[in-house]
């Protein structure tokens, strides 16, 4: 059985106390198999995509309002780092126009409204990842399709099935003996602050 990661993002600790335990226990039904998936909660934005940036996910989702950055600049974020993540916002505020962004910039995959019915909210992730797990498929096909007809090569599928799971290691840049050759220009700001 295929173990989905899901990433859950609101200022509010309370909220995600409330997810991770509706997850841990009302499992998600797909493919016709009841799943409990692996969940990481985040109070922070800019965590949530410090550790994106080493694990992918199947799934963010994440408030509407938070302080650092809102839901849908940071699932656009998702969406640039872990095309392949589905994405859904979770708000209290039924804002028409942030709806409409969100749907547009981020593409995400659902809008669900605080509070949630803990049935409809467990149905609709189920059928979110039911259909992710379907467009992974097809483009896996249409992946095997191009390098057939020499559209794509051999390494260039491997490159990508190395970033769906370990998002950044097709960036890393090895030394000639094999170890991993660090940039200060690519270190986190705050890393480079701490050293100086």
């Amino acid at each position: 059985m295929q173990t989905h990661r899901i990433m859950l993002v609101d200022d509010e600790s309370g909220v995600l106390a409330a997810l991770s335990r509706l997850l841990r226990h009302s499992p998600l039904s797909i493919a016709g198999q009841a799943c409990r998936p692996q969940v990481e909660a985040f109070t922070s934005a800019r965590e949530a995509l410090a550790r994106a940036a080493e694990r992918a996910y199947d799934l963010v989702i994440s408030d509407y309002r938070m302080p650092e950055m809102d839901g849908v600049a940071l699932l656009n974020r998702m969406r640039e780092m872990q095309p392949g993540c589905a994405r859904v916002i979770l708000s209290g505020y039924t804002d028409l126009n942030g709806l409409i962004s969100a749907i547009n910039d981020a593409r995400i995959d659902r809008f669900v409204a605080k509070p949630w019915n803990d049935f409809e909210l467990t149905s609709a992730l189920s059928q979110i990842l039911q259909i992710r797990m379907l467009r992974m498929e097809n483009e896996d096909l249409a992946n095997q399709v191009r390098c057939e007809r020499g559209h794509l090569t051999a390494e260039d599928l491997e490159r990508q099935r190395l970033e769906q799971l370990e998002p950044g290691i097709t960036q890393v840049q090895w030394g000639p003996d094999g170890s991993v050759l660090m940039d200060d220009a690519a270190l986190l700001p705050e890393l480079r602050a701490g050293w100086n």
